[in-house]
């Protein structure tokens, strides 16, 4: 058994505290009533809370509207501000010129959306309003946390929130008469507040009032309905979860729902709207079997008591399945009545999930981010042990197939990784986002199926009941799982020894990339063995594995072992039996050489070569010499043929190389549906089809007691052999199957349906989409082909046949779209055409099971279009479509229309009209998952666009559309359509849509900046982009300033790095990526502080603080820290159009405290250039720095150009770098010639004031948000309004330092000192040329690009002794050198103004 561990807290190792202020909820009460007439929410939530020593509780609230709150029965004095209100506000995109720099744009606004939705964004108030305020705030800041667990029960305070819902489009909605929440993520907030995070949990109790004729479902269990008193036509329902959740998994539905309980448990209930109560009936009569299988298998009761699963209309759910403790609500169209046969496996495999995912995932939770997979695999193995045990095994073990296979494809980069930080922590949970997401939880399932080979099921099975068991254990419940639990359970239950442990959840889970074997055999007769060699290989690269672990590719990292623990066995099948061989290691050298011994043994007999004289044309002598040919390694040997890894051991792609006739033998004779499956792909594969492939494939797809998935796909593999060298034998193998199965042999015509066999069934329906798919030598259809699909769709008939033919006809019509016409089967088209117009005509009338037959028809018609281009006109198929989007029709038949619309508007206008027409569907679209739909298939038409090495490239006014799309309101309601927007984005710049390899900790900005950089050693709020308001000033009654900050978090001064270049315009600006951390102030001085925010003081009956919390911002002053004069490093490069010089500076000695109460900070602007334009050479100098033997100088276009280097202005200093003389160096010489700058500093004046002529921008280190810096800025300042009294007076003086300010025009003042000193360089520039022997041509920088000039010659020259801010210069005459190089050393002087 694992070590027993001390209980632990319900929050999590990996939950973020700081940004909830250490608050933690014990308990939550929500009573919310619902008036469906005035479409209105409100009520309030009461919230059991652990305040903190700073007595300030932080909670996330969105699109809610605080009335009041009450800490303890009395009012208190709280902060609102919505992160959303300033989503859409205006950003400067001006750089955005590509794709490329639009994905920076995206993924810097996407990043910083996540982390701003991490912040509390309600502040409330928990201190008690008394005249010892000050006394317990100077304990707080000077115990620090020292209470007992006595003092810490005396502190849970409980808070009464009276809030409603301002708008109900994220988080819960209003549609039509129904009420329901979507349950994503960070989106709980929309409708109540709370601490709403993952790894935050807490026990609730829930009312919620509704119409009396109405039904109120939500999570735990039902206590009572009663009816109000006040209004007797409305009745309150009332809900206890004493089990703790996160927010998240709150769910509530409420309408006019029909209820329909479980005839075998009463546990179970069953709610959908009145018309779908039928088929309700029929689809959930097996899911009390799931519910009894996951018990017995789990050997306990349903740890939620009651289950409840809700069906509503596709339209008003965001996905087909939403989970919520104890309650899942699924859309409606997985409903399905006993006519119809294709939903059925596909609805049930979606239940038995759900209901897995209620036991791992929301009942036993992940302890942190990197824990996720461990929960997802454990759900998705739940799932199959249900597929295997009422589905089949065959069927089992098939999708597990085909999930590897999908695996193997997409394990190519770190974001595959399932446990690191790099992958899981900073990810926000995209990473379950999307397809990514389904084979990340395909690959979890796998490698605890792998596990579970290694343990045995017995084992494996243990240890689930003990996790379970625990959970349960009511004197030490923990209801959390980690990795490294996982790890002592498979160690002390399943006997699995540590080392191996350690090593397979290393490769398996904390790295990405899967085995690739790729196995060649020999027989070697003499010794009677198989020699076998194996060449072992990675589906990942190595930087990608290395990124994993935060490794770099050197040299020593590249002999890391790429192994993965393990034997693999290989079954050899020979003629007298079948044995293993568990000989092929998976570690070690990646050239293997096995010797496989055989136990069967041949008589000596003699080969038989063909007679001379024979036809070799003869079809009949033709075909034995071929089937000779291929039998001849089976004759010489006794193999059959060999299996590498049969049990599915290993998450691996195998590529097998046999003989023909062996794969032959495996598709025949080994009844595995893996190894068949195997087989017809590699004989598929082959370049060339043999007759015996032919017939092989068609013995399979003929004989019934074959798996019916494998017996489809040998359909699809004959349809890829068909071909005029084997005189279409595959086509005819398939016409001929389907004919003797559903033709009727007397009159040539096909029978009336009956689909009572469904296995038959299944085949039958794929025989015509394979049919479709077979091409002749010039890529078109066969004649035979395509008459005999139009002969199918002509005479089908559904008389008599209890089930419905809908899908049946759904596919005939989807392999019309598959079929390529030529001119012989152009006769064909009119008569099909008309066809599918009369289906869709029927549809209309009388609406199929789903709308599945027209949308079959709006696929088929768009893919018909696309193809004859030249005779069918795209206005008129667009004219037919166009109709279908109307918002009355049902949302699959209104998504496949637009889909069909975006096809034809790609193929004829190109990818970026296609964006703009997919921009505006998404905006007319009403249903989130209508609009994820039509993302996920933009996505695709991305892909193929980025896919072809084509001109169509992407206009810049597509790219500001969708980014004006990705930042509005729309996109914050979806989450997932915001996910995938970002990987459009990444697509488009030919990147991997995934967050993972994002720079989290230093954004891109891509914009022109002029930058304000004010570095201040203040303890910041974590997440803030702003330095300016962060800090949470505390007085006491003598004011004396406490300065307490509200985390703990001390922000040191860190070395800043600013791009500068000159005021060239570059006709591309590109994102530089060479910045740290910075915290500037971006806002201007005349600006309202708090914007957005909304402050709620207390009544004036009531008792007002006798003291300050908070000082304004406007009187404290932050001493800056003193600090020795720096290195500058210049780093000059130049190219044509391409110009840019990055300064690195830190903060000077020389400091000041600046006029007021801010300091004045001078601004440096220029163009920010992305870092994967090429550059060209760079070097770098430093000042102070010793001369040097360089020959890696900066290189000098054949322009020539010189340019200045702007002044960057540090607190307290000034330092300016100016050029005064260059020497040039020629290619022979072996001493870099220097430059030497001097650089003043001064005391700095009073703050700086934006001219409206001027555009400002952020620097390209941080994302300009500016809602996020507003928001950082009021994250605790408006607390200061607790205090009253001397309050008045600092606002006096307050005002008065404004006007004076006012009165004043630092810009201008700064302009007009700016181009004096141009004048005292440009005249000391002029002297030291006019003391030149020679007259040599210099160019003085200019931020002018027009008064540059070309630099001919420099003659040598001296300067006098140096003084303070004199320019130090060398000059030497360097003629005819048509490419010279120069270094710059800038030396920077700092002195205090007496």
């Amino acid at each position: 058994m694992a070590k027993a561990k001390k209980p632990k807290n319900e929050e999590a190792p990996g939950a973020k505290t700081s940004e909830n202020t250490g608050a933690k909820v014990l308990h939550q009460k929500l009573a919310l009533s619902i008036d469906f007439q005035k479409r209105q929410i409100y009520g309030h939530t009461e919230l059991e809370v652990s305040v903190p020593d700073i007595g300030i509780v932080g909670l996330h609230a969105e699109n809610l509207g605080i009335e009041s709150v009450l800490v303890d029965g009395e009012p208190t004095v709280f902060e609102y501000y919505p992160h959303h209100q300033n989503s859409e506000n205006e950003s400067n995109w001006n750089s955005v010129s590509d794709p490329a720099s639009a994905a920076d744009a995206a993924a810097m606004e996407y990043v910083g959306v996540l982390k701003r939705e991490d912040t509390a964004n309600l502040l409330i108030n928990c201190c008690k309003p008394s005249k010892d305020l000050s006394e317990q705030l100077d304990n707080v800041a000077l115990e620090n946390g020292s209470q007992s667990s006595g003092d810490a029960k005396q502190n849970v305070k409980l808070i009464r929130i009276n809030y409603w819902v301002e708008k109900k489009e994220s988080g819960i909605h209003f549609d039509e008469n129904i009420v329901h929440t979507d349950n994503q993520m960070r989106r709980a907030r929309c409708w109540f507040p709370c601490i709403d995070d993952e790894y935050h949990r807490c026990s609730f109790d829930l009312e919620f009032t509704v119409p009396h004729n109405f039904v109120a479902v939500s999570v735990g269990k039902l206590l009572y309905q009663v009816m109000c008193k006040e209004d007797t036509t409305r009745k309150t329902y009332v809900y206890e979860l004493a089990i703790p959740i996160a927010p998240r998994w709150v769910s509530l539905v409420a309408g006019p729902l029909e209820v329909h309980p479980d005839q075998n448990n009463f546990l179970i209930s069953n709610l959908c709207l009145p018309y779908d109560l039928s088929r309700l009936r029929n689809t959930m009569e097996f899911f009390h079997e799931a519910y009894s299988y996951y018990e017995d298998y789990l050997s306990s009761n349903f740890p939620f008591g009651f289950y409840k699963q809700v069906f509503l209309p596709p339209e008003m759910v965001v996905s087909s399945s939403t989970l919520g403790a104890s309650l899942s609500v699924f859309s409606s169209h997985m409903l399905y009545d006993e006519r119809v046969i294709d939903q059925t496996i596909d609805t049930r495999s979606k239940l038995a999930s759900a209901l897995a995912k209620q036991w791992f995932g929301v009942y036993i939770t992940p302890e942190s981010p990197n824990d996720d997979w461990l929960l997802e695999g454990l759900a998705g193995f739940l799932t199959d042990m249900f597929i295997k045990q009422f589905l089949g095994n065959n069927e089992a073990r098939y999708r597990r197939y085909k999930a590897n296979c999908a695996v193997c494809k997409a394990d190519d980069s770190g974001a595959m990784c399932l446990s690191a930080s790099p992958s899981c922590k900073d990810l926000f949970g995209t990473h379950s986002i999307g397809m990514l997401g389904k084979i990340r939880s395909w690959k979890s399932g796998a490698v605890l199926q792998m596990l579970e080979k290694q343990m045995g099921s017995d084992s494996f099975r243990k240890i689930l009941q003990k996790i379970i068991s625990r959970a349960k254990d009511p004197s030490n419940s923990i209801r959390s799982l980690s990795t490294k639990e996982f790890r002592q359970f498979a160690n002390k239950i399943g006997n699995l020894e540590r080392p191996f442990l350690k090593e397979f959840f290393q490769r398996w889970v904390a790295s990405c990339g899967c085995p690739v074997l790729r196995i060649g055999l020999s027989y070697n007769k003499r010794k009677n063995i198989v020699e076998m060699a194996a060449l072992r290989e990675c589906t990942a690269s190595l930087d990608a594995r290395l990124s994993v672990i935060g490794a770099t590719s050197d040299s020593e990292n590249r002999d890391v072992d790429v192994g993965w623990p393990g034997i693999m066995s290989i079954r050899v099948y020979e003629i007298d039996g079948m044995s293993d061989h568990p000989k092929l290691p998976m570690t070690g050298d990646r050239w293997q050489l096995l010797e496989l011994p055989c136990h069967s043994k041949l008589a000596a007999k003699r080969y038989q070569k063909p007679k001379k004289g024979g036809k070799p044309d003869g079809a009949e002598e033709n075909v034995d010499a071929v089937v000779q040919l291929e039998n001849k390694t089976s004759i010489e040997s006794p193999l059959a043929w060999i299996k590498a890894d049969p049990e599915m051991e290993y998450i691996t792609e195998i590529q097998l190389h046999q003989p023909l006739q062996m794969w032959v033998n495996q598709l025949e004779k080994d009844g595995d549906v893996v190894a068949q499956a195997q087989a017809i792909a590699s004989l598929e594969a082959l370049k060339q089809h043999s007759f015996s492939i032919v017939n092989a494939l068609n013995n399979i797809l003929t004989d019934s007691k074959v798996f019916w998935r494998v017996r489809i796909g040998a359909a699809f593999a004959l349809a890829k052999t068909a071909s005029e060298e084997t005189d279409w034998a595959g086509l005819q193998h398939l016409i001929k199957f389907y004919k003797s199965r559903r033709f009727d042999a007397e009159i040539g015509l096909p029978k009336p349906n009956d689909f009572r066999d469904f296995p038959e069934y299944f085949v039958l329906e794929a025989i015509p989409h394979a049919i479709a798919r077979v091409r002749g030598a010039e890529g078109k259809s066969p004649r035979e082909a395509v008459e005999f699909i139009l002969q199918l769709l002509k005479y089908n008939d559904n008389s008599g046949n209890p089930y419905s033919d809908v899908f049946w006809l759904a596919v005939l019509v989807q392999s019309v779209g598959d079929l390529e016409f030529c001119q012989q089967s152009l006769t064909f088209l009119a008569p099909l055409l008309k066809r599918i117009d009369r289906l869709l005509q029927f549809d209309r009338l009388m609406p199929s099971y789903n709308g599945i037959l027209t949308i079959s028809c709006i696929r088929t018609l768009a893919q018909t279009a696309l193809k004859l281009s030249d005779s069918i006109s795209f206005e008129h198929i667009c004219k037919l479509i166009e109709p279908f989007r109307n918002l009355e029709t049902i949302l699959q038949v209104r998504v496949e229309a637009s889909r069909a619309l975006l096809d034809i508007e790609y193929q004829s206008k190109g990818i970026s009209s296609a964006l703009l027409l997919f921009k505006k569907y998404v905006v007319e679209e009403s249903s989130l998952r209508g609009q994820v739909k039509l993302c996920v298939h933009m996505m695709r038409l991305c892909q193929i666009a980025v896919g072809y090495d084509s001109d169509d490239c992407v206009d810049t006014v597509s790219l500001l559309d969708l980014l004006h799309l990705f930042k509005s309101h729309v996109v914050f309601n979806n989450e997932c359509l915001r996910h995938y927007l970002f990987c459009i984005f990444q697509i488009l710049a030919g990147r991997p849509p995934t967050l993972f390899g994002v720079p989290k900790e230093k954004p891109l900005q891509l914009v022109d900046v002029e930058a304000c950089i004010e570095p201040k050693n203040v303890y910041l709020v974590p997440g803030a982009e702003a330095a300016g308001s962060s800090l949470l000033p505390l007085g006491d009654a003598k004011g004396k300033s406490l300065d307490v900050a509200p985390f703990g978090f001390p922000v040191r001064s860190q070395e800043m790095f600013m791009p500068i270049v000159s005021e060239l315009k570059s006709p591309e600006p590109v994102a530089a990526y060479e910045t740290q951390h910075l915290e500037p102030r971006m806002e201007s001085q005349n600006q309202p502080l708090h914007e957005n925010l909304i402050v709620h003081e207390m009544p004036p009956d009531s008792v007002a603080p006798t003291e300050e919390l908070a000082n304004k911002e406007a009187n404290s002053s932050i001493k800056e820290p003193q600090k020795e004069p720096d290195v500058v490093s210049v780093s000059v490069s130049h190219e044509v159009k391409k110009s840019v010089i990055r300064i690195k500076v830190r903060p000077s000695g020389a400091t000041s405290r600046a006029e007021g109460s801010a300091r004045s900070i001078e601004r440096s602007q220029g163009i920010v250039v992305r870092h994967d334009i090429d550059r060209g050479q760079t070097s770098s100098a430093s000042v102070d720095a010793p001369q040097r033997i360089s020959t890696d100088a900066v290189s000098i276009s054949n322009q020539n150009h010189v340019e200045e280097v702007n002044s960057c202005h540090d607190v307290g200093s000034r330092m300016t770098a100016s050029i005064g003389s260059v020497k040039f160096v020629s290619e022979g010489d072996t001493f870099g010639k220097e430059l030497q700058c001097t650089a003043e500093s001064g005391k700095t004046s009073a703050s700086q004031k934006v001219d409206t002529s001027i555009q400002i921008a952020a620097p390209s280190f941080i994302p300009v948000d500016h809602s996020m810096e507003n928001e950082a800025q009021q994250k605790y300042a408006s607390l200061q309004t607790l205090s009253v009294g001397k309050e008045n007076d600092k606002k006096k003086d307050k005002e008065k330092k404004e006007k004076k300010r006012k009165r004043e025009d630092p810009v201008y003042l700064e302009k007009k000192r700016l181009k004096k000193e141009k004048k005292r360089k440009e005249k000391e520039m002029a002297k030291l040329v006019s003391s030149s022997s020679d007259p040599a041509k210099l160019v003085s920088s200019s931020s002018d690009p027009a008064t540059k000039k070309k630099i001919e010659s420099v003659t040598e020259a001296k300067v006098e002794e140096p003084r303070d801010g004199a320019v130090l210069v060398k000059v030497e005459t360097e003629a005819d050198r048509p490419l010279p190089k120069f270094r710059i050393k800038l030396k920077g002087k700092a002195f205090n103004n007496s």
